[in-house]
């Protein structure tokens, strides 16, 4: 191990300040500057809907399953998502075999929530008999590499996968008291947009770094996460310390780097790469 690499270990909060001090961070990227971004969608034929997302190092692949069940009572019309995340030990040397770790869960329940509070995926729409037959949709999202800023490639990864995804057109048979889906005709989610989530960690108060990666994620005082559908921010969220007086401040800067950054992800929705 290099003389650096242990200073690196040892003052990791010492090594990052010298690089920002030149506007720079560890990996070569400014600021405000995200990591490059792969994104391929189908590449899990056993789905019924994939997609793998790379953000930089940081590597995640989900997968869709559509199951058909009965709707909850109080929501006769409605259907169901179920997004999962696992990050296991195989991906990281932080994270311990055994039960999904909380902060899986807890990123999970952030997915729930941005994708419901999206509206781009109606549970509406996953509806086949009212009261008698509704799809299920199972949203795993599996780390295979851990490097930093789960949210943005893991939402990324689930939206892709859905856009992706196709169900067999079914319908509720009132004689046999089943459902009869077609092998042959399928349908899409119908989905038209995405929500999308850029992810910024605040150093010192002031120094705001986009797309942190798993070195300087332990670091950071706070993080500040800006939801956008379109033009519109459906979420600002920030968590973790700092100070509160520049909070402002820092929250009008995200918002401009994260409108940049979406326009940036469409263009390689676009092209695949």
């Amino acid at each position: 191990m290099s003389e650096i690499s242990i200073y690196q270990r040892l003052h990791s909060r010492a090594y990052l300040e010298k690089f920002l001090e030149q506007k720079l961070r560890p990996d070569g990227r400014g600021l405000d500057e995200f990591r490059p971004l792969q994104v391929t969608q189908g590449s899990i034929s056993t789905a019924d809907g994939s997609a793998l997302v790379r953000l930089g190092e940081m590597t995640v692949v989900c997968g869709v399953k559509a199951e058909i069940s009965e709707p909850d009572l109080d929501l006769p019309n409605s259907g169901f998502i179920v997004p999962n995340v696992e990050i296991s030990a195989i991906c990281a040397a932080r994270f311990k075999p055994g039960p999904p770790s909380e902060e899986a869960q807890i990123l999970s329940e952030q997915l729930n929530q941005i994708i419901l509070k999206s509206g781009v995926l109606p549970l509406e729409s996953l509806c086949i008999q009212p009261g008698k037959a509704v799809w299920v949709l199972y949203i795993d999202a599996i780390c295979i590499n851990y490097d930093g800023n789960a949210l943005d490639a893991t939402l990324l990864a689930m939206m892709l996968a859905l856009t992706n995804t196709r169900l067999p057109q079914a319908r509720y048979d009132e004689e046999q008291k089943m459902t009869v889906a077609s092998r042959v005709d399928s349908r899409t989610l119908g989905i038209q947009d995405i929500p999308m989530s850029m992810t910024f960690g605040i150093f010192q108060s002031e120094h705001v770094l986009a797309d942190a990666t798993a070195f300087e994620e332990p670091l950071l005082d706070s993080n500040i996460t800006v939801v956008l559908l379109g033009s519109k921010a459906i979420s600002v969220s920030q968590w973790g310390g700092g100070d509160t007086r520049t909070v402002s401040v820092l929250l009008e800067r995200c918002f401009k780097i994260a409108q940049n950054r979406q326009r940036t992800v469409l263009k390689v929705i676009q092209t695949g790469s």
